[in-house]
């Protein structure tokens, strides 16, 4: 006995099962590192500011997102590195050429927000090491950074004072000084020149890149 099976029958049991729209896979990390890569945007506006961090090659103390800090407080909420972004890569040059030589640079203080800069003229109200608010730090403009230098390791070279020290042995032309430090002074300050920063009198950790005076900016990073 034969069964006559309809060819529109055989078409629609084709289409049922070859038609049907498989469900599109979901693509998991297999592990950690995988994770890691995912690409995560930027919290702030990247026309504006550039963060500096450890992937970088840069060491990180912020040291104003602590209490280890002349003024013993913290004034930062969190430790983050922002400059304006020709000033972030001259700096990144610098770095790359000190690494060359076996250095690296390690980062005290970045851009400072003008609130903070009013909180440190409160402690500390002399205009010799702290710019009073109503002008204005060149640090509250994203043009200015404190920092030392470290081997490849990350141990701090000695510079003859520690950061942030209100003394004329911190001036960068202090001549009683061991021919070592004076040395290390000379390697920062020339690295830091042969790429657009100028040094001031007072502090041998603090430069500030090319010249004139931006606006002074109010505005505070996020916190993870």
């Amino acid at each position: 006995m034969r069964i006559a099976v309809g060819p529109g029958l055989v078409i629609v049991l084709f289409c049922v099962w070859s038609c049907k729209e498989a469900p599109k896979p979901v693509i998991v990390p297999e592990n950690k590192e995988e994770i890691d890569q995912v690409e995560v945007k930027p919290d702030y506006d990247t026309t504006l500011w550039r963060e500096l961090t450890e992937l970088d090659s840069f060491v990180l103390d912020i040291r104003y997102a602590t209490a280890n800090n002349f003024v013993q407080e913290k004034i930062y909420p969190c430790a983050r590195c922002f400059l304006k972004p020709q000033v972030a890569n001259a700096l990144i040059k610098v770095n790359r050429t000190l690494i060359q030589k076996g250095y690296q640079l390690k980062l005290f203080d970045c851009y400072r927000p003008a609130p903070a800069q009013q909180i440190l003229w409160n402690k500390v109200p002399d205009s010799l090491y702290v710019a009073p608010p109503a002008k204005g730090s060149m640090h509250s403009r994203g043009m200015t950074l404190d920092l030392t230098l470290t081997d490849l390791q990350g141990n701090e070279i000695d510079m003859g004072t520690p950061y942030d020290f209100f003394g004329p042995e911190a001036h960068p032309d202090y001549p009683k000084l061991s021919p070592v430090v004076i040395k290390h002074r000379r390697m920062l300050s020339e690295a830091m020149r042969l790429g657009g920063f100028q040094p001031i009198t007072t502090e041998w950790w603090h430069f500030t890149y090319g010249s004139g005076y931006p606006p002074l900016e109010d505005w505070e990073w996020l916190c993870p």
